[in-house]
């Protein structure tokens, strides 16, 4: 598969976030509790601290009904999706 490289430019959630190329990500295998509650605003600002304003690599898998870019994404060589599935709060 191809990988691309972006910059996170929005973290909307724990689990989506916008590129510098307009490009709505969502993390696959990853779904965080919704924004406003307690264990969604972590999420997200967990997310924010690991990508917000740094380069990405993603590799897309899916789109979905949304049509966002479902996909696999690194910084600085970790998987962004593999840590956020690691936080305690999140379900598996």
């Amino acid at each position: 598969m191809v990988k691309y490289v972006s910059v996170c430019v929005r973290v909307i959630d724990g689990d989506t976030f916008v590129t510098d190329t307009d490009v709505t990500i969502r993390l696959a295998r990853v779904d965080t509790p919704k924004s406003g509650t307690p264990t969604g605003d972590k999420a997200k600002a967990q997310l924010s601290d690991m990508i917000l304003g740094k380069p990405i690599t993603y590799e897309s898998v899916a789109t979905d009904h949304y049509g966002r870019t479902v996909a696999e994404v690194w910084v600085d060589g970790d998987n962004v999706n593999d840590y956020m599935r690691s936080l305690d709060y999140i379900p598996h």
